[in-house]
């Protein structure tokens, strides 16, 4: 791959801001799904609120055939696109990633060429799209996705995007739910400036996934109930969040913190809150911008059936 011209992806980086994530809609199960769906309207009062940016976690793995050439649905294609313009018609920076890929999880090197050609069609779907759009290869590689795997995948995609987007971000996490420890695993090709390190936070992972459903045992754990903003606590958080800033200076990449949040599940308020706030100070005092995770389901800073905002909650993200 011959060098890429070095479009600022700093300042791409910058113009995410402060975003949200819109997450349990468009990554659920094919036919499921884990909270209200997003419609238009979504997007002008999320930039009214002080947001600059949506992630938009998307299935595509369900709604793609599982033969060769992989065609994605058309019409959950067009779905899609019309929340991505909805959004960039919203003045909203827009990441759009592949989310929940089980499958490639499970088995990365025989799902590569299903992988390769799920970006193939969205790098064409979105071809001449202002670059207010960034993509994301893939949500937090896990399982048996190695960091070999992943450092082999991620030029995959990459080889797929660049032809049709040559200077577009790409987001690309770590492995293992995209943990800040494992970026020193991450081998981004160094020819390509237009990468962002795109990491996740759920520190202490018992305050923010008390009783959650989704986590086995996590009703039965003895710790977890309160996040108080302790020295200690705080030194943790800005420990883990000086590794991806050495990180990023000695690789020369920019940041993007693209989930944290503390679930509903846990019942102290008050204390996700006092944790959302510091989360996101400690990320802007590190140089990064971040969405959180979500807008409007079990994390949600907007109430979807009183239809406003959790004003404690919003006040923590954008100090309004």
């Amino acid at each position: 791959m011959a060098a890429l011209p070095a479009a600022d992806v700093f300042e791409q980086q910058k113009r995410l801001g402060r975003g949200l994530n819109m997450g349990n809609s468009l990554e659920a199960p094919k036919g499921a799904s884990w909270g209200r769906a997003i419609s238009e309207e979504d997007f002008p009062r999320i930039k009214a609120a002080g947001f600059s940016s949506v992630r938009i976690p998307v299935r595509w793995a369900d709604y793609a055939a599982k033969e060769a050439p992989y065609a994605i649905e058309p019409a959950f294609a067009d779905k899609v696109e019309g929340l991505v313009r909805a959004a960039l018609k919203a003045d909203l920076q827009v990441i759009l990633n592949v989310h929940h890929y089980d499958e490639l999880d499970r088995d990365p090197v025989g799902q590569r060429p299903r992988f390769a050609a799920l970006w193939k069609q969205l790098a064409a779907r979105y071809a001449g799209f202002p670059d207010a759009l960034q993509f994301e290869l893939s949500n937090e590689p896990h399982g048996a996705h190695t960091a070999t795997e992943w450092n082999t995948n991620l030029r995959v995609a990459l080889a797929e995007i660049r032809p049709l987007h040559p200077e577009r971000a790409v987001h690309v996490g770590s492995v293992q739910w995209n943990q800040i420890a494992k970026l020193k695993e991450l081998q981004l090709p160094k020819e390509d400036r237009h990468l962002i390190a795109h990491i996740h936070y759920y520190s202490p992972f018992h305050f923010t996934h008390k009783n959650a459903s989704w986590v086995k045992g996590s009703k039965e754990w003895k710790d977890g109930d309160t996040w108080d903003g302790t020295e200690a606590e705080q030194a943790a958080v800005r420990k883990d969040f000086a590794i991806a800033r050495e990180w990023a200076k000695a690789e020369g990449r920019p940041i993007f913190l693209g989930e944290f949040g503390a679930s509903g599940t846990n019942p102290n308020y008050p204390a996700r809150v006092r944790w959302t706030r510091f989360i996101r100070q400690a990320a802007e005092e590190s140089g990064f911008t971040w969405a959180y995770w979500e807008y409007q389901s079990g994390f949600g800073v907007w109430d979807p059936k009183a239809k406003e905002w959790r004003p404690e909650l919003l006040e923590a993200l954008t100090d309004k």
